[in-house]
């Protein structure tokens, strides 16, 4: 049994090993190049945007960090910001990516203006004649549109976990933490002032972290230490740049949506960048905290069909699995919470010689904890009734006898639609009688277990929609 269990363990031990010896084989061993700025996914995405019918001249006077958050760490305090203070410049690469817009100087707009009075003062100076007129300097652009902002908020360990196994001195475990920044991005008319357009985009930023290690004797006196492990973390500036891009292109569809701009290829194109953005759009309505998918659930009725094992703990040790079949219906009158029964058909092998026929009904109230996710846990209880429906021919079981019980059950949900979800579940069932098993012996009750898999149908009028708390 003992190596048994060890193989089990190297097993789900080897590929943290496998990542451990990948990350000490390409760890960096000296000093490396300059290299050009990395891009991300969305870059490519501004840069195959169709042209625009005419580029928009704007300006970005601050577009800043306005969370004024210090980077966190575990222990100490550090004056280093969680966010990077370049924001302006990066959105302004990102105006440059699109070609959709012509940005113009503004966030240090009195170094330029400076710098034109030194070369108006200049010319001036060294005029070859007094009476020649002034050579005027090129008239500054001005912009159409505003574009005003910035990061207003950084969320950190919005999730965190890991795991981790350890047997005999020789283990390894993995961690992982997720933050989030936000950012806000809005345009504003120059002529009237009014804010045309407010989009906003959020981007977590991941962080992982593998150790293995071994720490046992080999020998007499004769000690066997050995670590690796590495980290990984997604770098804060490419997370701002990447939602920095992302809203830069909301920015535009929502303007090409709202007509406010127009693609060079007409209102054909138009139409076709409109209607992506709508499916995507109402992807991301239906997707909420931590990237899960929600799903609305307007249907309060479902019938279920299950089949399974059960298994009696009597006063017998060599009872065996049998059979279960089960139909049930609930009602779920919160979104969370339904209320239900169900009838089942099972066989209780209490010896190899003895396995009887059972009929088991119950009502049960459900708790759904996630009920607006694709997969979700559920925990249920209640009481209900187990009928022998056997011929016996031993002393305590006669055809019909009633036995009072309670089950207690958990099990997961995992939806494929809106009307068929699978389930998976296992219950406990106290049956408040020493006879399940025909054999009275003791002062302890009989009981028995459950585990199935099941099918359920979700049907009912949509007239009456549930509530979705997010």
């Amino acid at each position: 049994m003992v190596n048994f269990f060890k193989k089990i363990l190297s097993l789900l031990l080897l590929p943290i090993f496998l990542g451990g010896c990948g990350a000490y084989f390409n760890q960096p061993l000296g000093p490396q190049e300059a290299r050009i700025g990395e891009t991300t996914d969305q870059t490519e995405k501004l840069i195959d945007l169709p042209l625009p019918a005419s580029p928009i001249v704007v300006g970005v006077y601050n577009f800043k960090d306005q969370t004024g958050q210090y980077k966190n760490i575990e222990n100490g305090s550090t004056f280093s910001t969680a966010v990077t203070q370049g924001a302006t410049t990066i959105l302004i690469k990102a105006l440059e990516d699109s070609k959709w817009f012509r940005p113009i100087e503004r966030e240090n707009l009195g170094n330029l203006l400076n710098e034109r009075n030194i070369i108006r003062t200049t010319r001036d100076e060294y005029r070859k004649s007094p009476t020649e007129p002034p050579q005027k300097l090129n008239p500054l652009l001005f912009a159409g549109i505003l574009l005003e902002g910035g990061v207003i908020s950084y969320d950190s360990n919005l999730l965190t976990g890991g795991a981790g196994a350890r047997y005999f001195g020789v283990g390894g475990s993995t961690q992982y933490r997720q933050d989030r920044i936000t950012v806000y991005l809005r345009a504003v008319s120059t002529s009237t002032g009014e804010v045309l357009k407010t989009v906003n985009v959020s981007k977590t930023i991941l962080s992982q972290s593998v150790d293995v290690g071994i720490f046992r004797y080999v020998n007499f006196q004769k000690l066997l230490e050995v670590e690796t492990g590495f980290t990984k973390n997604e770098p804060t500036q490419l997370a701002v740049q990447e939602a920095i891009e992302k809203a830069v292109e909301l920015l535009i569809v929502e303007g090409i949506k709202d007509k406010l701009w127009s693609t060079k290829e007409g209102e054909e194109k138009d139409r076709e960048i409109v209607d992506q953005y709508l499916l995507e759009q109402q992807l991301e309505e239906s997707t909420a905290l931590y990237e899960r998918k929600y799903l609305k659930h307007d249907f309060r009725h479902t019938a279920n069909v299950t089949m399974g094992l059960v298994q009696i703990d009597g006063d017998f040790d060599s009872g065996l699995p049998d059979f279960k079949a089960e139909l049930g219906y609930k009602y779920r009158f919160l979104p969370g919470l339904s209320l239900g029964t169900d009838f089942q058909i099972i066989r209780l092998n209490s010896t190899p010689e003895t396995d009887h026929w059972w009929i088991a009904e119950s009502v049960n109230l459900e708790y759904n904890i996630l009920p607006h996710d694709k997969l979700s846990p559920y925990v249920f209880a209640g009481p209900g009734v187990l009928l022998f429906a056997d011929d016996s021919p031993e002393l305590y079981l006669q055809r019909w006898d009633a036995f009072f019980k309670l089950k207690f059950g958990a099990g997961v949900e995992y939806a494929v639609s809106d009307r068929i979800s699978f389930v998976l579940n296992g219950e406990f069932n106290h049956t408040f009688s020493d006879k399940i098993d025909n054999q009275i012996n003791g002062r302890r009750d009989d009981f028995y277990f459950g585990v199935g898999l099941g099918l359920n149908y979700h049907f009912g009028s949509k007239k009456t929609k549930l509530k979705i708390n997010q």
